[in-house]
């Protein structure tokens, strides 16, 4: 991740409710090869790798199964937060993440509500697809 960042772009926040450095979050997942242990780590660390244009990161952590040929990210988007709203498990390799990711193209704000499926295999967690709500 770069050093320029005081905060992870998740917005995940340590037991004293203050924002966690980079490296003590999703930057362990970036930049480290460290696997994420659930699905909500994983939803955050491929936040974080749009926020930071990780098109490699993104495409590593997508099923197979389900993931697109050739990703381009949006250009101009400033992604602005994330809200995670619920990280549901339904067994030890199914789990669902819903969240609020908020951007801003050309001066409009976008909102971005989604409920994700996550799948482990050989212990690796992995974005399978969401429902737009």
């Amino acid at each position: 991740m770069s050093a320029a960042l005081a905060t992870c772009p998740c917005g995940r926040l340590d037991a004293r409710g203050k924002p966690l450095a980079p490296e003590a979050c999703c930057g362990r997942y970036l930049d480290r090869g460290l696997q994420a242990p659930d699905a909500e780590h994983l939803m955050r660390s491929r936040y974080s790798a749009f926020v930071l244009g990780r098109v490699e990161y993104l495409n590593a952590s997508w099923h197979a199964s389900t993931r697109p040929a050739d990703l381009s990210l949006e250009p101009g988007v400033k992604w602005l937060g994330l809200d995670v709203k619920r990280h549901r498990v339904i067994d030890a390799d199914h789990a669902e993440v819903e969240f609020v990711a908020r951007s801003r193209t050309g001066g409009r704000a976008h909102r971005l509500h989604e409920v994700s499926r996550f799948v482990r295999e050989d212990g690796h967690w992995f974005y399978v697809d969401g429902e737009l709500k």
